[in-house]
Formats: C-alpha cells, sequence, structure tokens
C-alpha cells in the first residue's frame, strides 16, 4: 500500500487536511505583501533640486503635478538651472549644474519612500531596481537551499525557520540605518520567502489526496492574491515607508503558535524510516476525518521504485537526445518568460499613469478569475490554453505601447489584461512542466524549470531600466517575450488525459499505451505516484 492509498483510505481532504490548509494559507497573505511591498516602498515621488526650491526664495509648496516632461509623467529634475527662476529643466537657455543639494520630494502620494530618504533618483536610480533584484535573487538562493534542508530535515521545521527569519530581518528592515543594510535585510527576506513558499506547498500536497491536489494549489494562490488585494489598503492608509514595513512584518510573530499546531509530514517522515511517528499522524489524522483503518507493515515499501529510477539519472539526460532536449529548452523558457513578465508587470504598476493604489487592488482583483478558469481549462487540454493565455497577455502588453499616455485608463486596461493571461499561464505551467518531462527525470526537469524562473525574477525589475533606451522598451519587451513563448508551445506535445512518460524512450519514441476499451490514455500507479512525489517536492 501506497502513501496515496492510505490518504484515500483516512480521508483526502477531510477536516484534518482542512485545518492544515488554514495553517498554510495564512501565510500566503503575508508573502504577498513582502513581495510586492516594494511598489509602495520603492515608488519615486516627483522631485525637484532643492535649489529650485525654498531655499531660492520659492513658495514653500510647490505643485509638482504641473511639472510634466514630454513623457507625460512629472519631471524627474537632475539639474539645477542657474537662472533660479523655478524652472525643472534647462530648456530656457540658462546653463544648468548637477543637483548637489539634493532634491525636494512631492507628498502628495506618499510621506516618505527609500527612494526620497536615500535620494534613489538621477545617477543613482538604478540602485533602487538592484534592490529589487537582490531581493528576487534571494528567493533564487532560498528555494537552493531551504529545499535541499527541507529534504534532509523535514518540511516543518524549515517553515517555523523561515518564518523566523522572515519576521525578524522584515521587522529590522523597517530600522535600516542605510540603503545597503535594507538592501541585504531584504535579501534575507527574500530567502526565506521560498522557504515558506515551497514547504507550505509540500506539506500540504503530502497530506491532500490526489482528487483534491489540484484544487487545494488553488486554495493557496487565492489567499497570495488576497493579500495582493488587501496590500493595497494597508499601504493606502500608512504612506511612510518604514510604518508599512513593520505593519507588514511584525504580526508575523503571531506564527509562533506554529510551533504547537502545524503537523510533520508523515509522507517525509515514511521516506527517512521514521515510520512509527509517521504511523501516530495516520492515526491522528484518520481520528479527526472520521476515519477507522487497520495498520498495514506495507505502507512502508512506497517510493522504493522511485527512488531507484531517479538514480540511474542526471539532469544531462534532459538535453542528451533531441525530442527531450526541445521539449526542455521549451519549457525553462516558459517558466522564465511567465515570471519575467509576471513580477515586470507587477512591480511597476506606477508606470500605467493611475492611481497606484488602485490600479494594484485591480491587479490583485484579476489573480482571482485568472487562476480559477485554469480549473476549467485543464480538464481538456495543456497545450492550447498555455499558448493562448501567453497570446493573450503578450498582445495586451505590446499594445499598451501604442496607447496615448494620457489615456491611463485603457492602458491600465491592457495592461491588466496582459497580467490576466500571463497569471493563468503561470498557473498552467506547473502541471503541464510536470507532465512533459518523464518519470525518471521529472524532478530534475522541475527543479532547473524553477531556477530559470527565479532568474527571471530577478531580470524583472531590472527590465525598466530600458526606459532610458524608450520609455515603451519594458512594455516591447513583456510583448515580445510571451508571444514567442506561445509560439514555441506548438511544439510541445499535448499532455491532457494522457498517459504520463516514464522513461526517455518514451518521449523519445512518443510511446503511450492505451487500453483495450477504445483506446482511452492509461495511467499506470507507478506514474501517477511518481507525478505526484516530484510535484509536491517542488516550487
Amino acid at each position: 500500500m501506497n502513501f496515496d492509498e492510505i490518504l484515500s483510505v483516512i480521508g483526502g481532504f477531510g477536516k484534518f487536511q482542512k485545518i492544515l490548509y488554514v495553517w498554510i494559507c495564512v501565510p500566503q497573505i503575508f508573502l504577498a505583501f513582502h513581495m510586492l511591498v516594494s511598489v509602495f516602498t520603492g515608488a519615486v515621488p516627483p522631485h525637484l533640486c532643492r535649489s529650485l526650491g525654498p531655499l531660492d526664495g520659492l513658495p514653500t509648496y510647490v505643485n509638482f503635478s504641473l511639472l510634466t516632461g514630454s513623457s507625460g509623467r512629472p519631471e524627474l529634475s537632475c539639474t539645477a538651472s542657474l537662472n533660479h527662476s523655478g524652472s525643472a529643466a534647462p530648456e530656457d537657455g540658462h546653463p544648468a549644474v548637477s543637483c548637489r543639494e539634493g532634491w525636494e520630494y512631492s507628498k502628495e502620494t506618499f510621506q516618505s519612500t527609500v527612494v526620497s530618504e536615500w535620494d534613489l533618483v538621477c545617477s543613482n536610480a538604478s540602485l533602487n531596481n538592484l534592490c529589487s533584484s537582490i531581493y528576487m535573487f534571494g528567493l533564487l538562493v532560498g528555494a537552493l537551499v531551504f529545499g535541499h534542508l527541507a529534504d534532509k530535515y523535514g518540511r516543518r521545521i524549515i517553515i517555523l525557520i523561515s518564518l523566523g527569519i522572515q519576521v525578524t530581518f522584515g521587522v529590522a528592515a523597517a530600522f535600516a540605518p542605510n540603503f545597503y543594510v535594507y538592501t541585504a535585510l531584504r535579501f534575507m527576506v527574500g530567502t526565506s520567502i521560498s522557504g515558506v513558499i515551497m514547504n507550505a506547498f509540500v506539506l500540504g500536497t503530502e497530506w491532500t489526496g490526489l482528487k483534491h491536489r489540484m484544487l487545494a494549489g488553488i486554495i493557496t494562490d487565492y489567499f497570495f492574491g488576497f493579500g495582493y488585494i488587501l496590500l493595497a489598503g494597508v499601504a493606502y492608509l500608512i504612506r511612510d515607508w518604514r510604518k508599512l514595513q513593520l505593519a507588514i512584518s511584525a504580526p508575523g510573530v503571531l506564527f509562533i503558535v506554529y510551533i504547537w499546531v502545524l503537523p510533520k509530514s508523515a509522507r517525509w517522515l515514511m521516506a527517512n524510516d521514521q515510520n512509527q511517528e509517521a504511523w501516530e499522524l495516520i492515526l491522528k489524522a484518520a481520528q479527526m476525518n472520521k476515519k477507522v483503518i487497520n495498520k498495514d507493515l506495507k505502507m512502508f515499501q512506497a517510493g522504493q521504485t522511485e527512488e531507484k529510477l531517479k538514480k540511474k539519472h542526471s539532469f544531462l539526460d534532459l538535453l542528451r537526445t533531441p525530442t527531450m532536449r526541445k521539449q526542455s529548452l521549451i519549457v525553462f523558457y516558459l517558466w522564465f518568460v511567465n515570471i519575467l513578465v509576471y513580477y515586470g508587470l507587477s512591480l511597476n504598476i506606477s508606470d500605467f499613469g493611475m492611481n497606484i493604489y488602485l490600479t494594484q487592488m485591480i491587479f490583485g482583483l484579476v489573480e482571482m478569475p485568472a487562476r480559477t478558469i485554469t480549473l476549467f481549462t485543464l480538464n481538456r487540454s495543456r497545450k492550447i490554453p498555455q499558448l493562448a493565455f501567453l497570446a493573450v497577455g503578450g498582445s495586451a502588453c505590446l499594445l499598451t505601447t501604442f496607447i496615448p499616455s494620457n489615456l491611463s485608463v485603457v492602458r491600465t486596461v491592457l495592461a491588466m489584461i496582459g497580467k490576466f493571461g500571463i497569471t493563468a499561464s503561470l498557473s498552467i505551467i506547473y502541471v503541464y512542466s510536470a507532465e512533459i518531462f518523464p518519470t525518471v527525470i521529472r524532478q530534475n526537469g522541475i527543479g532547473i524549470g524553477s531556477m530559470c524562473a527565479r532568474i527571471g525574477g530577478v531580470l524583472a525589475p531590472m527590465m525598466y531600466l530600458l526606459r532610458d533606451m524608450s520609455p515603451h522598451a519594458p512594455m516591447v519587451v513583456s510583448g515580445l517575450c510571451p508571444l514567442l513563448g506561445s509560439a514555441l508551445t506548438l511544439l510541445l506535445p499535448e499532455t491532457a488525459n494522457k498517459p504520463l512518460p516514464d522513461t526517455i524512450e518514451d518521449v523519445e519514441g512518443n510511446v503511450l499505451s492505451e487500453d483495450d476499451d477504445g483506446g482511452k490514455p492509461v495511467v499506470s500507479d507507478l506514474s501517477l505516484r511518481n507525478l505526484t512525489e516530484d510535484i509536491m517536492r517542488t516550487d
């Protein structure tokens, strides 16, 4: 008896699992806070050289909204005119000098941000994007470190450690004395985010029956989306970046109760020969789900065949043969482009010209239907929805470049459609890639795909440095990259309702077994078990 069969006996999604998902889903709200808070803490307010303001006899109040450049955005002044007339730019023929006395920042929208506190504008503007990229790099490091530690020491302990790191360094970031310390603290928060995301998802799916596993995964996504929306309200009420950083971090101390309420993974305990403790947890789950079971010693043999299969292969097998190489490279690109555009849009909502708080809320609301629709499309196809949503997302992003900057509502609507398409595509790639890679190298394939996704996250904030070349360059990249991905998806096989490939030979020779009753695909117990095990170990 394997563990999936045990779950079917004790209840695959009973009271025990539902309570577990409450504990798993609540941190998702705070993960969304930390992932997206830089939209507000790192916002760039309209600003002028200080020498052009009150120090030269000008009024104390400056109407920054009137200082607009050719792009339609508030003029980002990096020079001061020597005529002291208050002109924001040296277009009147007077000589200009660099802004030596610092800047005056508008407080109409933000009381303070890291940009206004540490003058991350003009020659230092790239440091703001670099901070976001370093945070995303923390996610990559966290995925590598905490993924390994969780396999060695267990899911529960790594979740607890990650939550501790998150609240400690998150609170410390609110008191950072300078930009460089702040960046280092944010990096540590990023590592903890990966530790929580990966292992909370794994812990939940390891306790959930196959029938409810996809739905359970979507539930966690909904809570992330709720955090996305809630952040807009919290940031609207708290306009000072230090207070906002503290507000999203300090409540994490309440997760100390997880020491007593969060269970271990019985599946992991069994895989590590801690059978007695695993059996006690199984009995507890059965009791809460009001199920009666008898001890079956054979259950402790689950997973041995899979481990033997994996030891014979490495990640190099993903590229050795032509079909496997083609499919692997395409899937890796899809992981990369989905995260690149998802965070490229999410972290730069101020570019669309509408109220930043309203735009944040709209982008969060889009997450809900985007993730819901995948529940219906995945039952019929993987390939068609993947390419369709990538095409929708890419086309919408590309169309924003043709809309005048004064039509901010139209640009925001198109960006919202782009976000919808990319979010739906991102939800699909998790399932699609797990079905494309054969059992013997599935874990390697998804692991490298996840790494490519993290690289996309690192590059997403830096993508907006392309605005120095052209104001439309970031959205052109956000449009063309998904469209290329959509075209490449045409070269991938359809995997919906098809038997899972177990070996590389199955992929190269397209060997798919069918039953004798009308040619319906057959998914073997071994294949199904291997698929679920691999998904559960992967971010």
